[in-house]
């Protein structure tokens, strides 16, 4: 059960741009999903067979992979060839920009796929969670209330991931201090409200902090809202 969760295929059926190794130009291709590990590829032209393929692969202006891959299997559809092709190397980079294509384009396949296993408690949390908490650069302004003191102050934050914030503040915040969180995207909507515990926090210099936020619970849907903007 734990394999086929870590190999479940989102399911985005988007047209991509694709260039074989040693190819001269990008040639259009339709993916219907992809993971991690894989995708299924439907393009007019035939892949060689049998050998390790190295291809360029352009899922969106910002995402283009490098990846090796080997086909599992092949199937004639219309007048298109259907593959089954599985990474034999792709490094974290390209993962990252995965979960980053899949975030702001794909939220609510996500969060039906992935939601519930993100939102347990993550203090035994494995190299697959670390991938999916992986944390962007975000600079958003930031009101929290302490609710040790109830008094409201003003933040900048730093990086951002699904279950944390890190964050830049001129009030010195204790571990374990619980929050309360507004974040101003420019979305034009209403500010991202969360809460969470200080993890630890950093003295830079004079009133200055460098602080880091556990959220309660994992927010895939304010992830993605943020990676939109």
């Amino acid at each position: 059960m734990k394999d086929r969760r870590r190999s479940i295929r989102w399911q985005i059926n988007q047209q991509a741009k694709v260039k074989l190794e040693g190819a001269y130009a990008f040639i259009q291709c339709f993916i219907k999903d992809i993971n991690f590990t894989g995708l299924q590829i439907s393009l007019r032209m035939k892949l060689p067979e049998d050998t390790f393929l190295k291809f360029n692969l352009v899922l969106s202006e910002e995402a283009t992979l490098d990846i090796e891959a080997w086909v599992v299997w092949h199937k004639r559809r219309d007048d298109f060839n259907v593959y089954g092709l599985r990474f034999t190397q792709i490094n974290e980079e390209n993962r990252g920009e995965i979960y980053k294509f899949l975030y702001k384009y794909f939220p609510e396949e996500v969060v039906k796929r992935w939601g519930q296993k993100t939102a347990v408690n993550t203090g035994g949390e494995t190299m697959q969670d670390k991938r999916i908490f992986e944390r962007f650069p975000a600079s958003l302004p930031l009101r929290f209330i302490d609710l040790s003191v109830n008094k409201e102050s003003q933040a900048q934050t730093q990086d951002i991931s699904a279950k944390g914030i890190g964050l830049m503040t001129d009030k010195e915040l204790s571990p374990q201090t619980p929050l309360e969180m507004w974040l101003d995207i420019p979305d034009h909507r209403e500010p991202l409200y969360t809460r969470g515990e200080v993890a630890w926090s950093k003295l830079l210099g004079p009133d200055k902090y460098r602080v880091g936020v556990n959220l309660e619970r994992a927010d895939l849907m304010g992830i993605a809202r943020i990676l939109r903007s």
